[in-house]
């Protein structure tokens, strides 16, 4: 059952990842994919740049307490995003990419181009 504080976390996420898509796209890259999941893990947006394909995490973090949003990517939530990444590009020819993160600490934005690899 979903409480409201659930609904209200949802939408602050799909806010940051709208907020996140629309700074990547001035920036010269393409949304292509939102919120890909598969079984293990999930990819808030998959983006072109050039011929790359970028799989970007997007955090939010309105307090710093437990130390911001650059903090709440884990060992564990790269090792999720990069297994949807590999189930993303079985299905796609061979290209470069690479893994962003965006990260909103209050009001301010951080694109952290590059930020892990695959190997994570």
């Amino acid at each position: 059952m979903q409480t409201k504080a659930d609904d209200t976390t949802t939408a602050r996420g799909r806010e940051a990842e709208e907020h996140a898509a629309r700074y990547l796209e001035r920036h010269g890259l393409r949304v292509v994919a939102r919120n890909f999941r598969v079984r293990g893990g999930e990819i808030d947006l998959i983006c072109r740049d050039g011929k790359a394909l970028v799989f970007v995490e997007v955090r939010q973090r309105s307090r710093s307490d437990f130390g911001g949003a650059g903090a709440s990517i884990t060992v564990g939530k790269r090792r999720r995003i990069v297994l949807a990444a590999q189930h993303y590009l079985a299905g796609q020819p061979e290209c470069d990419c690479r893994f962003d993160c965006v990260l909103l600490d209050g009001e301010r934005l951080e694109w952290l181009k590059d930020a892990f690899s695959a190997d994570a």
